[in-house]
Protein backbone atom coordinates (compact mmCIF):
# COMPACT_ATOMS: atom_id res chain seq x y z
CA UNK A 1 0.00 0.00 0.00
CA UNK A 2 1.20 3.47 -0.84
CA UNK A 3 2.42 5.63 2.03
CA UNK A 4 3.33 8.89 0.30
CA UNK A 5 0.49 11.26 -0.48
CA UNK A 6 1.43 11.61 -4.16
CA UNK A 7 1.52 7.82 -4.55
CA UNK A 8 -1.98 7.57 -3.07
CA UNK A 9 -3.16 10.20 -5.53
CA UNK A 10 -1.51 8.31 -8.41
CA UNK A 11 -3.42 5.17 -7.40
CA UNK A 12 -6.70 7.11 -7.44
CA UNK A 13 -5.88 8.57 -10.84
CA UNK A 14 -4.94 5.16 -12.24
CA UNK A 15 -8.29 3.69 -11.16
CA UNK A 16 -10.21 6.54 -12.76
CA UNK A 17 -8.16 6.43 -15.97
CA UNK A 18 -8.46 2.64 -16.20
CA UNK A 19 -12.26 2.85 -16.10
CA UNK A 20 -12.17 5.57 -18.76
CA UNK A 21 -9.78 3.60 -20.99
CA UNK A 22 -11.75 0.36 -20.66
CA UNK A 23 -14.70 2.02 -22.37
CA UNK A 24 -12.61 2.55 -25.51
CA UNK A 25 -10.87 -0.82 -25.28
CA UNK A 26 -14.15 -2.72 -24.95
CA UNK A 27 -15.70 -0.77 -27.83
CA UNK A 28 -12.76 -1.66 -30.09
CA UNK A 29 -12.79 -5.31 -29.03
CA UNK A 30 -16.51 -5.72 -29.66
CA UNK A 31 -16.40 -4.03 -33.09
CA UNK A 32 -13.35 -5.99 -34.21
CA UNK A 33 -14.87 -9.25 -32.99
CA UNK A 34 -18.12 -8.51 -34.81
CA UNK A 35 -16.28 -7.63 -38.01
CA UNK A 36 -14.14 -10.76 -37.85
CA UNK A 37 -17.21 -12.93 -37.40
CA UNK A 38 -18.81 -11.31 -40.46
CA UNK A 39 -15.64 -11.97 -42.46
CA UNK A 40 -15.65 -15.63 -41.40
CA UNK A 41 -19.30 -15.90 -42.43
CA UNK A 42 -18.36 -14.31 -45.78
CA UNK A 43 -20.81 -11.43 -45.30
CA UNK A 44 -18.78 -8.88 -47.23
CA UNK A 45 -21.40 -6.14 -47.46
CA UNK A 46 -22.14 -6.09 -43.72
CA UNK A 47 -18.43 -6.12 -42.88
CA UNK A 48 -17.78 -3.17 -45.20
CA UNK A 49 -20.62 -1.24 -43.57
CA UNK A 50 -19.10 -1.85 -40.14
CA UNK A 51 -15.56 -0.87 -41.18
CA UNK A 52 -16.02 2.93 -40.73
CA UNK A 53 -17.20 2.37 -37.16
CA UNK A 54 -14.10 0.30 -36.45
CA UNK A 55 -11.90 3.03 -37.97
CA UNK A 56 -13.64 5.68 -35.89
CA UNK A 57 -13.20 3.77 -32.64
CA UNK A 58 -9.52 3.05 -33.34
CA UNK A 59 -8.78 6.65 -34.32
CA UNK A 60 -10.54 8.00 -31.25
CA UNK A 61 -8.63 5.64 -28.95
CA UNK A 62 -5.34 6.62 -30.60
CA UNK A 63 -6.15 10.32 -30.34
CA UNK A 64 -6.90 10.04 -26.64
CA UNK A 65 -3.87 7.86 -25.98
CA UNK A 66 -5.51 4.58 -25.07
CA UNK A 67 -3.57 2.87 -27.86
CA UNK A 68 -0.63 4.09 -29.92
CA UNK A 69 -1.07 5.63 -33.36
CA UNK A 70 0.78 2.84 -35.16
CA UNK A 71 -1.24 0.22 -33.29
CA UNK A 72 -4.45 1.79 -34.59
CA UNK A 73 -3.00 2.04 -38.09
CA UNK A 74 -1.91 -1.61 -38.06
CA UNK A 75 -5.31 -2.82 -36.87
CA UNK A 76 -7.13 -0.76 -39.51
CA UNK A 77 -4.85 -2.11 -42.22
CA UNK A 78 -5.35 -5.72 -41.18
CA UNK A 79 -9.11 -5.28 -40.95
CA UNK A 80 -9.30 -3.74 -44.43
CA UNK A 81 -7.04 -6.47 -45.80
CA UNK A 82 -9.24 -9.21 -44.31
CA UNK A 83 -12.38 -7.66 -45.81
CA UNK A 84 -10.64 -7.11 -49.14
CA UNK A 85 -9.83 -10.82 -49.41
CA UNK A 86 -13.53 -11.71 -49.59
Amino acid sequence: MAIIKSAKKAIRQNKKNRIHNLIYINKIKSLVKETKSLVLQKKNKEAKELLPKVYEALDKAAKIGVIKKNNASRRKSRMAKAIGRL
